[in-house]
């Protein structure tokens, strides 16, 4: 089973080492690149204010906040959520900055202790799209993902919108959809499990066709010539062949 999570951060500002902290968290679970529902979402007080521009892009205002767990009541629960799994995280060292500097706060390993391992999608776009813009609403647009609901940033709706976009980048699919309702999941596994067959190391034998094979196409070709007034191709060519020799 291949567990990965699509995460996301808001925080106060852009220096986890300067005090800043993070004020939301976004998980988006896919299981066999199937979204689960299994979303992971939670808002922090972060026993501060948020820069002014922070606050233009996410809208989380102290006074919502004020109300809400600290990190370190709810990092057990993030921990075990995130346990095992492959993180697809866009531009990545922000977040896991962000992340590390929580769990230094609180005496934790850095984020790497607990996954598999980190997959910057801002990394991958930037591979596959060199030159061009690839921060998330860009991708949005140039993999038509629909992002109209984005009209401020939003953990969980970003993770969401990066989960789309990363399966697009990663195998050209136009949307996650939610398994169905009516599929067990002993026809979802198999669903994703088709086998795929290296064909290049496989000798195909060379039938050749017998004396009455030979005759029987030799009448076919004769027929269409007929029917054409000697104009087929393969006539025309052979003629120009006997007259050069």
């Amino acid at each position: 089973m291949s567990r990965l999570v699509v995460l996301d951060t808001e925080t106060t500002g852009l220096s986890a080492e300067g005090g800043d902290r993070i004020i939301e968290l976004g998980c988006v679970e896919l299981v066999n690149r199937k979204i689960t529902g299994n979303n992971l979402h939670l808002y922090f007080n972060p026993g501060r204010d948020s820069h002014p521009d922070a606050l233009r892009v996410h809208g989380l205002t102290t006074e919502f906040l004020s109300d809400k767990p600290k990190f370190e009541a709810m990092v057990q629960d993030i921990l075990a959520y995130l346990q095992g799994a492959e993180l697809i995280i866009h531009n990545a060292p922000f977040d896991v900055g962000f992340l590390n500097k929580e769990f230094s706060l609180l005496g934790l390993p850095p984020l790497t202790h607990y996954v598999e391992g980190i997959t910057d999608s801002l990394a991958m776009a930037k591979e596959m799209f060199p030159g061009k813009r690839n921060s998330l609403d860009a991708l949005c647009s140039r993999l038509d993902v629909d992002n109209s609901g984005r009209t401020l940033h939003g953990a969980l709706l970003d993770a969401e919108l990066l989960a789309d976009v990363y399966i697009n980048m990663t195998r050209g699919q136009n949307a996650l959809v939610m398994p169905e309702d009516d599929e067990s999941p002993q026809e979802q596994e198999t669903s994703d499990a088709l086998p795929v067959l290296d064909l290049r190391a496989m000798v195909l034998p060379v039938l050749k066709a017998n004396e009455q094979e030979l005759a029987a196409h030799d009448a076919v070709l004769a027929d269409l010539d007929k029917s054409s007034g000697g104009k087929t191709i393969w006539r025309i060519g052979k003629d120009a062949a006997q007259a050069v020799t």
